[in-house]
């Protein structure tokens, strides 16, 4: 334990180095975060709800799903990738210790401070101009932290499946590519799944994105409430343990027909 532990805070502290390239990626989130609060109050007009969503709830919406994104990485992510491209991957797996345990403690370590540098900020830009939906009591708030973490398990689960691909494929940027491509939309990051048509909301409802993205964030909402957020987090943790286990299967799969590409 003490291993991921370390890896865990190094990866921290490696994120933590590139200062400008945090900045540069904070107001990123900033503006691409105005521009879809500015289509949502374009959309509602005059309306007062939509499909149980406020103005004030839509524009939190906005800026939490921005804050959460780079913790949550529900695209982009082709570290695991690079390794199997460059042979690395091979030492890799021959030092004694729990592979994916060892890509995980590192993207928690990741995460933990791209939520500190880019999160926080940008709930207090949006705080200050303007109205938000906050967690209703300390258990709420309890809630919420508990099913961001399961939302950052569950993608990562997902993300190691894609990059795990690159063990079969040469070509496993394509797959990798369409995988972030359905969690960018299924997920509820674009538009809350609750905008979907009844059919596609029951598709994204049969597969694990929501629980990436929408969750966390209809619990902070209040959307969820009561059984519902146990009922939720339940879920959240069904798909972090069905993931979790698929990338164990298919790692092992892949390291019995292993073919270093390079290196």
């Amino acid at each position: 334990m003490r291993l991921y532990l370390e890896l865990a805070k190094k990866a921290a502290q490696r994120q933590l180095a590139y200062r400008q390239a945090n900045l540069a990626g904070l107001l990123t989130n900033l503006f691409f975060g105005a521009l879809r609060a500015y289509v949502l109050i374009a959309l509602y007009g005059l309306r007062p709800e939509i499909a149980g969503y406020t103005l004030t709830a839509a524009i939190t919406y906005t800026g939490l799903t921005q804050a959460i994104l780079r913790a949550v990485q529900i695209f982009g992510w082709q570290d695991l990738m690079k390794t199997v491209r460059s042979g690395d991957i091979a030492s890799d797996l021959a030092k004694p210790f729990d592979y994916y345990a060892f890509w995980l403690a590192q993207d928690l370590g990741a995460n933990v401070v791209h939520l500190i540098v880019r999160g926080i900020p940008i709930m207090l830009v949006y705080a200050v101009a303007a109205p938000m939906v906050w967690p209703s009591d300390v258990n709420a708030a309890l809630a919420f932290a508990f099913s961001l973490l399961l939302a950052m398990l569950v993608s990562f689960a997902w993300r190691f499946c894609v990059n795990i691909t690159a063990l079969w494929s040469a070509d496993a940027l394509g797959f990798a590519r369409l995988g972030y491509t359905l969690a960018m939309f299924l997920s509820g990051f674009l538009i809350p799944v609750t905008f979907f048509p009844s059919w596609l909301k029951t598709v994204a409802a049969w597969t694990p994105f929501p629980a990436m993205i929408e969750t966390p964030v209809e619990i902070w909402m209040g959307i969820l409430s009561g059984p519902a957020v146990t009922a939720a987090l339940i879920q959240q943790a069904f798909w972090a343990g069905v993931m979790m286990l698929l990338g164990r299967l298919m790692l092992a799969a892949g390291t019995r027909k292993l073919v270093i590409q390079g290196g």
